[in-house]
């Protein structure tokens, strides 16, 4: 953590999807400075597959912003053939959080840190809930109807081969075991104090309508999660996961996907609204609506 200062206010960032292991993303983490030596960053998930790239990204920004938060998302959560740490599951997760507190990054094990800064006060609340294919495939009702679709369709997220529930007897058992840890923690905060809701995985159904494939939609969350921006005293809710990076409002909520995605993506659609999103002070810039086309929408391939 950066013990910096320059007398600015500084802002509230945010990022996710850094994808450190894909080399032509590593110059653009490099790039990733502070505007003020106040500034806070939210990193909510996919910082790399391998431990070493995660931590050599982590402790890249919590030595130049003032508090890094951080939420895992699938790819940290992983246990790829070519990584050394062999941690499945639940371990791999406690291994991540372990790694997060020696380099001074808050998780979603540690008290939400309080933004003293403009817009605030607010206090950042980094939550790990993964998924329960509740989103189900276009027509199917059931898990096993929705996986069926995709495997027809060729649309299969890498989760299914690499990211392991151990001890739970499967992913959605470890979800639903994440939602109630995160809600009791959730309800028993201050409800005086607004709320910044940061995760990998989208809180509600509606971001997924402009998949490309919506059948990738059963990855991307739980049903369990789609009234907490109304629930609590909620400022806003930070996601990635779609790399489809905007800003949308949900029942007068601002939800914003803020994702720097693959080499492949970025490359088309470039960085509009720069690397990093603001997200207190708002400054009301980006809206791009709930109708936000479709440019950079996952396409539900390998690499997820």
């Amino acid at each position: 953590m950066s013990d910096r200062t320059d007398g600015s206010p500084g802002a509230l960032l945010a990022v996710s999807d850094l994808h450190a292991g894909m080399a032509d993303n590593r110059p653009l983490i490099e790039s990733l400075r502070p505007g003020s030596d106040e500034d806070w960053l939210i990193v909510a998930g996919d910082v790399a597959e391998r431990m070493a790239d995660v931590e050599w990204a982590l402790r890249l920004l919590a030595g130049r912003f003032r508090r890094v938060v951080w939420a895992p998302g699938n790819h940290e959560l992983w246990t790829p053939e070519r990584d050394p740490v062999r941690l499945r599951g639940q371990e791999r997760y406690e291994h991540l959080v372990e790694l997060c507190r020696s380099l001074g990054v808050s998780t979603p094990q540690d008290p939400y840190p309080l933004w003293p800064g403009p817009g605030g006060p607010v206090a950042v609340a980094p939550v790990f809930v993964l998924y329960d294919y509740s989103f189900r495939a276009p027509g199917t009702t059931t898990k096993e109807e929705s996986l069926a679709y995709a495997r027809r369709t060729g649309v299969v997220c890498t989760d299914e081969f690499l990211l392991h529930p151990d001890p739970y007897p499967s992913r959605e058992a470890w979800c639903r075991a994440r939602v109630a840890e995160t809600e009791r923690r959730l309800e028993a905060h201050d409800p005086e104090i607004p709320l910044v809701i940061a995760g990998h995985w989208p809180l509600v159904r509606e971001p997924m309508d402009v998949l490309w494939y919506p059948e990738f939609a059963q990855w991307c969350g739980t049903r369990l999660t789609a009234d907490w921006h109304r629930r609590f005293n909620v400022a806003a809710v930070v996601y990635g996961h779609l790399h489809i990076p905007r800003t949308t409002w949900y029942d007068g909520v601002r939800f914003e996907e803020v994702s720097l995605g693959y080499p492949r993506e970025w490359r088309k659609r470039g960085h509009p609204r720069g690397l990093l999103r603001q997200i207190l002070p708002y400054d009301g810039e980006g809206d791009d609506g709930n109708g936000a086309g479709r440019e950079g929408a996952v396409s539900g391939g390998p690499a997820h």
